[in-house]
């Protein structure tokens, strides 16, 4: 808040100024700001709240397509990688093994808070199509 709006919000608080006086203070305020610049009038990106996946498929001729929506917080996968860091060592090692032996090579020893934060912060730029004859698969944030 500029120093001028808080200087008028001390003096109606204080009883020197009505209500619709501070009103017509602020008002005269924002008509006497000067425009702002057009390159600070873009707006700052969002942080991407929802990582999609949406798949149309055709099983075969005649069927109904395959439809499928998928929308995932992103405060799940941060909460997510918050509990992988509390999981004890010993116990992280035989989860990565079975991870392993099941086709997913992850370690999740190296999932930290803030890669996930710097990942999320790029998410916003990434989408990806697939097309193929029968099938359409989008990963994208939103």
């Amino acid at each position: 808040m500029n120093e001028q709006r808080r200087q008028i919000l001390q003096m109606l608080a204080e009883g020197k100024i009505t209500a619709d006086e501070a009103e017509r203070l602020i008002d005269a305020l924002e008509r006497a700001r000067p425009e702002s610049p057009p390159a600070a009038e873009s707006h700052p990106r969002r942080r991407p709240k929802y990582l999609r996946v949406v798949v149309n498929a055709a099983d075969h001729p005649g069927a109904e397509p395959t439809r499928i929506n998928i929308r995932v917080p992103l405060q799940l996968l941060r909460a997510g990688v918050r509990l992988a860091s509390l999981i004890p060592p010993p116990a992280l090692a035989r989860v990565n093994a079975e991870l392993d032996r099941s086709g997913v090579p992850i370690d999740l020893t190296e999932l930290k808070p803030q890669h996930l934060e710097e990942l999320i912060d790029q998410l916003g730029d990434v989408i990806v199509d697939v097309d193929e004859p029968d099938t359409k698969v989008q990963v994208f944030c939103e």
